[in-house]
């Protein structure tokens, strides 16, 4: 992509992990939410995707924006914990029994800080209620720096079947400068025992932080295509010390270009498809026999706080725990930040609800438009779409112009080399990104 292009559109955009973006968040109460519940049992989609928020770390790395906490206190670990199957008592009333759980999925914060006995108990504490549909994902986010051999056979003992594996780099010289332990036992060692369970495996990396060169990042890439794994995920960093102060410590070693950042990303997909990966979405590769890649084809990729996934497993999140946001059909709704209060309301009886959004059907349909956009790099959108969005002719006839995107009537599609700015394109659909005070991250 040339420079003068990058230089114009790298500009603060939503991630669009949600439409509205959770900064719009707003005011809603237990009652909303038990009645967007309620009504999410008449969505066509009826699976069952569930979520927790485990905000504990053995210590905390210095590029994270998620709500997390260094462990400390076990007293309080206990007393979360706790709380987590009782705030599980209180929603599942409002579910209908003869729904199945298709996902749970666990982030963070670290969960695998978490025994994995405290795990398996959660796990079996929604699975002795509902049924599962055919191979259920049950998945978890992985902290390696830690883990010993017999800790990964304990997750799968506790059901999971599939493993994000937190890597982020393999250049310990880069971990060390981000705080971040590299991987405890041999990584080629955890993926034989793995396999051996038929486990899907995710390896996570991380690609703009300091002392990561286009190089260095390359032969990170291709160590990682030696091991296999069923899907790759290169996230970009994410800036945001005005929002984590402790990213500022970064700075002090420097942080990659712009355009550094942009080629580490090209160079990465090139070694990926030469491998034999596919790229889904904007950061995701993935085997051609992946499920995401035939959701893909189908038109049936999904994208939510989680990444990205596919209709059959998350249309609908459900979400435990503290700062977690359940993703329905008509609203969402998030869970309050801190973990004392959270602890105080399920303890009383009452869903931590803190705020959250209810979707008039406009926004459904700019939902639904956005969406496919940011999962297809295209989108044909329906007169009541059109209507909807912000469908700005000139802004995206200069976008056309500049090589961004293709447009033929009512059919938006991006060029392959300018993908990574699929959010730009997005924004400019979105009414709500007209006159906005909000700040949002680069998309490079």
């Amino acid at each position: 992509m040339r420079q003068n292009i990058i230089d114009k559109y790298n500009i603060p955009v939503p991630r669009y992990t949600s439409y509205p973006p959770a900064n719009y968040f707003g005011t809603l109460g237990q009652t909303e939410y038990i009645e967007a519940v309620k009504l999410s049992n008449t969505d066509e989609n009826r699976n069952l995707s569930f979520y927790f928020h485990m905000p504990f770390c053995r210590h905390l790395c210095h590029y994270c924006a998620c709500n997390s906490y260094a462990m400390g206190n076990s007293a309080k670990v206990n007393e979360y914990i706790d709380a987590l199957h009782k705030e599980i008592d209180l929603l599942l009333p409002h579910i209908d029994k003869d729904r199945r759980i298709s996902q749970i999925h666990y982030g963070g914060g670290t969960p695998t800080a978490m025994p994995a006995q405290i795990l398996k108990e959660l796990n079996q504490h929604l699975l002795s209620h509902f049924g599962t549909i055919d191979k259920p994902e049950i998945a978890i986010e992985c902290h390696p720096g830690y883990l010993t051999l017999n800790d990964w056979s304990s997750l799968v003992d506790a059901g999971f079947t599939r493993f994000s594996i937190g890597v982020q780099d393999f250049d310990e010289k880069v971990l060390k400068a981000v705080n971040r332990r590299p991987t405890l036992e041999p990584i080629e060692e955890i993926f034989a025992l793995l396999h051996e369970t038929e486990a899907n495996i995710n390896l996570d990396f991380l690609y703009g932080l300091p002392y990561q060169t286009v190089e260095s990042f390359s032969s990170t890439i291709e160590r990682a295509i030696t091991l296999q794994p069923d899907r790759l995920v290169t996230f970009s960093y994410a800036h945001v010390p005005w929002l984590k102060k402790q990213q500022l410590i970064l700075e002090k070693y420097g942080l990659p270009s712009v355009q550094t950042k942009e080629t580490m990303f090209e160079t990465s997909a090139q070694l990926l498809q030469k491998a034999g990966y596919v790229r889904v979405g904007m950061d995701h590769f993935v085997r051609p026999h992946d499920e995401l890649y035939t959701a893909l084809c189908q038109h049936r990729l999904h994208r939510n706080f989680q990444g990205y996934c596919t209709l059959r497993t998350t249309a609908q999140v459900y979400a435990f725990g503290v700062t977690g946001i359940s993703q329905l059909s008509t609203a969402y709704a998030q869970n309050t930040k801190d973990i004392d209060e959270y602890i105080s309301s399920v303890n009383d009886g009452i869903l931590p609800i803190k705020k959250g959004y209810t979707l008039t059907a406009e926004q459904q349909l700019i939902r639904t438009a956005i969406d496919d956009l940011m999962c297809n790099y295209a989108v044909t959108l329906t007169p009541e779409q059109k209507a909807a969005v912000n469908f700005d002719t000139e802004r995206l006839a200069e976008m056309q112009n500049d090589g961004i995107i293709n447009i033929n009537e009512n059919t938006i599609k991006m060029t392959e080399a300018s993908s990574s700015l699929v959010r730009n394109v997005a924004a400019l659909l979105d009414p709500l990104m007209q006159n906005t005070s909000k700040t949002f991250s680069k998309p490079i």
